[in-house]
C-alpha cells in the first residue's frame, strides 16, 4: 500500500511510523512543504518540549480539552500519556515528571524528541520529503490522490496532519468536510489598569478569574506582565472562552479574586480583625493575605485608603472597599496576545466527520485526520502533544490495517 501523509509535524511522524512499524508492507510518505520537520517539537516548551502529562486516568485528562474531550476519551483510553511514555522509552527515550504533573525528556531539550521520531521514522522506512508543497488533494471512488509540483502519484490512503492549515482546510471543504471557524486560543489579557502598572513580573500563587455576564471562570497561578495578566489562570480561561472572546472583540470584563478560595465574607473578617490587632500600624505597610507587598500597596491605594492611614483609623467602607479590591477586582481587558511559542487555534474540522476509532474521515474514506487539523485543542502541560500522539498512532494503525 502506498500512503501519503501530509504534515511532518507530531501527529504526521507519530501516524507514519505506527503504520509503517505494524505493516512492512507500506510505502509510507512524509510530504513537508517547510525546510525541516517537527519545528513545533522543536520550539515547544521553551526548547524541552513538554510531551505530555502524567495524568494517566483519560476520565480526567479530557478535562483538559475545551474542544474534543468527549471525542478523545475512547482513543486516550487506548493510547494515552502512559502508552506515550512507554513509546518513548522503547526508543532510548525516558520522561521525567515535573511537580504540576508536566512531562519532559530528562534532556530537558526538545532535540532528544525529535531525534527520537526521525530516527524511528529512517528505522521503519519511512519516505520524509521537505520542501515539498502539496498542491492539492482530490479524490477518485476509494482512492485519494496527492499532487504536488514534482509530478504526481496515487496513494491508497492519506492522512492530513497540517495543523492550522487554511490551505488544507479549503481542500477538506471541497471535499465535502465542514470547517469550524479558526479563533485563537491560549492567549493573554491586555489591560492599561493602573493598578498594574510597573507590576510586570509580580504573581499570585492561586487566583479565581470570572468573566461576568458568562459562565467562563477559572483557577491558578496569576502573572502581572507589561501588557496584562497572564498566567495558568488566564491560558484556562482563554481556551474554555476562545469563541465568546472572539466574539467580543477581546473588550470584556474580567473580575479577580487575588485570593482564590477565600469567599468576600472570610476576607472582610479577617481585615476587621487586623484593624483590631494592628491598630497602630500603616495599612500601606502592613501586607496582610500574603499578597506581593506591591500588589497589596496598588489594591489599598485603589480602595481609597491614604498612605498615613493607620488601621485604627480604617472607616467601615474603606474596609468594603479594600475588600472588593482583593476579592472582586475588575479590571477592563482591552484586547489579547499571544503566549510564549503557544501557537493553539480552536477550529478545524467538525468532529461530527470523524470516525474516533480509527481518525478517518466519515465524508471520504481513505482519508484520515490527525492534530490540529481538527477541532480539537487543550490547555497548556503537553495535552496538545498528548492528542496528536493519540490521533498519529490511531490512524497509523487503522492505515496500516488495509
Amino acid at each position: 500500500m502506498n500512503i501519503a501523509i501530509i504534515g511532518g509535524g507530531a501527529a504526521g511522524f507519530f501516524a507514519a511510523i505506527t503504520c509503517a512499524e505494524a505493516n512492512s508492507a507500506c510505502r509510507v510518505t512524509i510530504f513537508e512543504r517547510g525546510k525541516s520537520v517537527l519545528e513545533k517539537v522543536r520550539v515547544s516548551g521553551g526548547g524541552r518540549c513538554n510531551a505530555t502529562h502524567k495524568c494517566y486516568d483519560p476520565r480526567e485528562l479530557v478535562k483538559y480539552y475545551p474542544r474534543g474531550s468527549r471525542e478523545l476519551l475512547g482513543p486516550l483510553m487506548q493510547f494515552g500519556p502512559e502508552q506515550t511514555v512507554a513509546w518513548f522509552e522503547q526508543r532510548g527515550v525516558q520522561l521525567k515528571t515535573e511537580a504540576d504533573g508536566r512531562m519532559f525528556p530528562i534532556t530537558d531539550d526538545s532535540q532528544t524528541i525529535v531525534d527520537c521520531l526521525s530516527r524511528a521514522a529512517q528505522q521503519a522506512g519511512v519516505r520524509v520529503l521537505t520542501s515539498t508543497r502539496v498542491d492539492k488533494i482530490a479524490s477518485e471512488p476509494g482512492k485519494p490522490i496527492a499532487r504536488w509540483r514534482i509530478g504526481s502519484e496515487i496513494f491508497d490512503k492519506i492522512m492530513l496532519a497540517t495543523g492550522s492549515s487554511t490551505t488544507a482546510w479549503e481542500w477538506l471543504q471541497e471535499l465535502g468536510h465542514a470547517i469550524v471557524a479558526p479563533v485563537p486560543s491560549l492567549f493573554t489579557f491586555n489591560t492599561k489598569d493602573t493598578r498594574l502598572r510597573d507590576l510586570a513580573g509580580v504573581s499570585v500563587p492561586m487566583a479565581s478569574l470570572r468573566i461576568p455576564g458568562t459562565k467562563l471562570s477559572a483557577e491558578g497561578p496569576l502573572l502581572v506582565t507589561h501588557w496584562g495578566l497572564s498566567g495558568p489562570a488566564v491560558l484556562r480561561i482563554s481556551a474554555w472562552g476562545a469563541r465568546d472572546l472572539h466574539e467580543a472583540g477581546y473588550k470584556f470584563s474580567l473580575e479577580v479574586n487575588f485570593l482564590s478560595e477565600k469567599k468576600p465574607q472570610m476576607a472582610a473578617a479577617f481585615l476587621s480583625q487586623i484593624k483590631l490587632e494592628s491598630g497602630k500600624k500603616l495599612v500601606m505597610a502592613n501586607t496582610q493575605m500574603n499578597l506581593p507587598t506591591r500588589l497589596w500597596q496598588r489594591l489599598v491605594e485603589a480602595s481609597g485608603i491614604a498612605p498615613e492611614r493607620r488601621w485604627a483609623d480604617v472607616g467601615k467602607l474603606e474596609l468594603q472597599a479594600l475588600t472588593a479590591q482583593i476579592t472582586a477586582a475588575e479590571f477592563q481587558i482591552t484586547g489579547k496576545s499571544t503566549f510564549k511559542e503557544e501557537f493553539v487555534t480552536a477550529g478545524g474540522v467538525s468532529l461530527k466527520e470523524v470516525n474516533f476509532k480509527t481518525f478517518e474521515s466519515k465524508i471520504c474514506p481513505g482519508l484520515f485526520l490527525a492534530g490540529e487539523v481538527l477541532d480539537i485543542d487543550a490547555i497548556t502541560g503537553g495535552f496538545n502533544f498528548q492528542a496528536a500522539w493519540t490521533g498519529g498512532w490511531l490512524a497509523g494503525r487503522a492505515m496500516a490495517n488495509g
